[in-house]
């Protein structure tokens, strides 16, 4: 899975990386200029840029059209899948073992990830057991490269009320994830919705008293599947 370092493997190209795997989707989609730009928080002549030296670079790690947007190689993706795996176990290492609060850890695994050495990854997973998953439900990809697709669906999604189960919640809303997990609303929690309206869904952990009253713009950050 490790691929071979360059001039151009800065932190920069990381993150670049990285987040064109993410908005690619299980589909490796074409990624836009405009949404790299909005993800990254740069602006889009500074995204063009770099683009064009990641797909003039030896290393090869993206296919860049100016009209057509840009995907990930075979090397790129290897490469953003590295990364995302340190990410994934720092988060859980950070988590499990160094008692970090949730909403704190994605910042942390964020600043570290690019500079963790294979050994120390090594250890981090079989100190954890080889985890499969992270503190958010997301799948840790394996040595190889490979990373099962998950089907769950949106909360935001649902219209009807019911019983489901939750399979993840985004890393990125350190305030959501911290009034969530208030409500002991975690991966893996069986949660009852009620009341769903147009805007809004009420929240229960199966088994907690207290309700969560969520707008459905924030139910996009959490993914769910039915209960059986």
């Amino acid at each position: 899975m490790k691929t071979r370092r360059t001039n151009l493997n800065t932190e920069s190209v990381d993150n670049y990386l990285k987040a064109i795997f993410m908005l690619g989707g299980p589909e490796e989609d074409r990624v836009t200029s405009t949404a790299l730009a909005e993800r990254l928080g740069v602006a889009p002549a500074s995204v063009t840029n770099m683009l064009q030296k990641l797909a003039l670079s030896p290393a090869s790690f993206v296919e860049y059209e100016s009209r057509r947007g840009v995907r990930l190689s075979a090397a790129g993706r290897r490469r953003a899948l590295e990364i995302i795996r340190h990410h994934r176990l720092l988060e859980a290492f950070l988590y499990e073992v160094l008692d970090y609060p949730i909403e704190e850890i994605h910042d942390e695994a964020e600043r570290l990830e690019h500079f963790i050495s294979e050994r120390f990854e090594e250890r981090i997973a079989a100190k954890l057991g080889h985890p499969k998953f992270d503190p958010h439900g997301h799948c840790i990809p394996a040595l190889d490269g490979k990373m099962p697709k998950q089907t769950s669906r949106s909360l935001a999604d649902i219209e009807e009320d019911g019983i489901f189960i939750v399979d993840s919640v985004s890393d990125e809303n350190a305030v959501l994830l911290k009034n969530l997990k208030a409500h002991g609303i975690i991966p893996g929690i069986r949660l009852q919705v009620s009341s769903s309206t147009q805007k809004n869904l009420a929240l229960q952990a199966i088994g907690i008293s207290k309700i969560l009253h969520l707008p459905r713009s924030l139910a996009e950050t959490i993914q769910i599947r039915f209960a059986k």
